[in-house]
């Protein structure tokens, strides 16, 4: 079993942080996380993990349980888990 942990902590690898973000399927998302990542000096993977931690670190409850019941209807909860995180970070911005 791969935890969820493992998985980010290979975020720091700037290859695998490219596969994982184009694994998520959503060009849009993949370009704004691209062009927010360069607005601030950051690699794509840099930045997805400052939104990860700030999602980890100050997520509400009810947030926590939305997005586990999304992952756990879906048939590839991580690509859910990174559409869900790197959108919402994406709302707030990378430094709130």
């Amino acid at each position: 079993m791969v935890l969820l942990g493992d998985v980010l902590a290979r975020f720091e690898d700037a290859a695998f942080a490219t596969e994982a973000l184009l694994s998520i399927d959503d060009i849009v998302l993949t370009t704004r996380i691209g062009e927010a990542a360069a607005a601030g000096a950051l690699t794509p993977g840099e930045l997805a993990m400052q939104l990860i931690r700030r999602f980890v670190n100050v997520a509400s409850d009810e947030e926590w349980l939305t997005l586990v019941g999304l992952m756990s209807r879906s048939e590839n909860p991580g690509q859910v888990f990174l559409r869900r995180v790197l959108s919402n970070g994406l709302a707030i911005g990378p430094e709130a």
